[in-house]
């Protein structure tokens, strides 16, 4: 049995693992696009603040750990994949046959339609060649100017924030992290990022950037911003434009069931290309967090060996350390229809806490600077614990999150990190 696994990422190299454990004589090809070994993204702002070398990034420390398991790594990239002949064609030329294909091709950055997004100082945040340009660059004192405040440009302001640099982050959203928080809690990672000596624009769009020494930013306020470096951090989207016409379904990402098999069968998908179903909103989502996509590479090549495996569900899981201000969000943050909601906010204190419920289940939340029972929320979220009367006391008073999950949680045998929460 010939496997083919398209990426070598975290998923791409974790399923790759999983099949030889549960087939020792089977044969694995794993093909990534990178001249590097196989890394973490996530790790590159470590690598960027200088907690870590390169190899720090890497995913496997032994440089003989794939030749030892007899996984075959091929530095290539998918072009197009034959569901009827069963094989894979890739940019150098190669055809690869196969029996079970997974496809764990992860993001790409959104590159904005901007003037001047191409020219020299402007670059990604995103591979290690993406963070050689960017150390080169971000030197003590130097502008930068970053483009987005997502999660991940948040992470990324982090890494820069360390480096010693002037930093500008323009988001055209009305508040930081548009899409994890609601207005309140974007609003007071604003203030705190301010409070840290961060220039932010928000509502705000980069409509051009001019070469230069230094490099010549117009804002959408009419203002100038002058950056010795800009970062595009704008988001990212699936890697599958290589799957069009191949049959395989698509609709945001790769769709996949309960198995991550998708409508073609012996064919597979996980990490943030994959299309899952999410059981808290009841919809297929494409979740792109590591541990997320760590799990559907463990039931996907389960499944490609002939076992047995069941995706859960993904949930919605972030968690953000923004220059020193925890936040988090799970689930169904902004609630659902016909739901109930109560907050708590603190400005002063920089905390807020946000529940959102449907009928007696904890369906989302949000957190700033709220750091106890991080754990208790998540397991609350994904667990779809059924509150009763626990449901209308946190209406009442939302700080008593641990009473009400040791009180529900524990009646319905759903244990999890909050047991272990709560003896440490």
């Amino acid at each position: 049995m010939h496997h083919v696994i398209l990426g070598a990422g975290p998923a791409g190299v974790i399923a790759a693992e999983t099949i030889r454990k549960h087939a020792p004589a089977d044969r694995i090809t794993l093909v990534g696009d990178e001249p590097e070994p196989p890394y973490s993204r996530m790790a590159i702002p470590y690598l960027l603040i200088g907690n870590v070398d390169e190899s720090g990034t890497y995913l496997r420390k032994s440089p003989t750990h794939f030749t030892d398991l007899r996984i075959d790594l091929v530095r290539s990239r998918a072009k197009s994949v034959d569901v009827e002949q069963r094989c894979v064609a890739l940019d150098d030329g190669q055809v690869l046959a196969f029996d079970k294909l997974l496809i764990a091709t992860g993001s790409t950055p959104i590159r904005p339609r901007i003037r001047g997004i191409d020219i020299k100082g402007v670059h990604n945040c995103w591979t290690l060649e993406d963070a050689r340009a960017i150390m080169a660059l971000a030197v003590p004192g130097a502008r930068v100017l970053q483009l987005g405040a997502g999660f991940i440009g948040c992470i990324i302001m982090e890494a820069l924030a360390a480096r010693g640099v002037q930093l500008s982050v323009v988001e055209m959203g009305d508040r930081m992290v548009p899409r994890m928080m609601g207005p309140t809690a974007g609003g007071m990672i604003r203030d705190w990022c301010e409070t840290k000596g961060v220039k932010v624009y928000t509502g705000t769009k980069v409509e051009s950037i001019e070469a230069g020494a230094p490099l010549k930013v117009r804002l959408s306020d009419g203002s100038h911003v002058p950056a010795d470096l800009v970062i595009s951090a704008a988001g990212v989207q699936p890697t599958i434009g290589f799957l069009e016409n191949s049959g395989i379904t698509c609709l945001l990402g790769v769709l996949t069931d309960e198995h991550l098999q998708t409508n073609v069968p012996g064919i597979y998908a996980a990490g943030d290309c994959a299309e899952a179903f999410d059981k808290v909103s009841g919809q297929t989502i494409v979740s792109a967090i590591q541990p997320n996509a760590a799990e559907q590479a463990r039931v996907a090549a389960l499944n490609m060996v002939g076992q047995a495996g069941v995706l859960k569900g993904v949930t919605q899981i972030n968690v953000l350390d923004t220059l020193g201000l925890v936040s988090t969000s799970f689930g169904n943050w902004q609630g659902v229809p016909g739901g109930q909601q109560v907050e708590l906010t603190d400005k002063a204190a920089g905390r807020h806490l946000s529940l959102q419920f449907k009928d007696d289940v904890m369906v989302g939340c949000n957190s700033v600077g709220w750091t106890e029972h991080v754990g208790v929320m998540r397991g609350l979220v994904e667990g779809q614990v059924h509150l009763g009367e626990w449901k209308d006391r946190l209406m009442h008073d939302p700080t008593r999150l641990m009473d009400a999950y040791l009180a529900s949680a524990q009646a319905q045998g759903q244990w999890s990190g909050a047991a272990d929460e709560r003896r440490r």
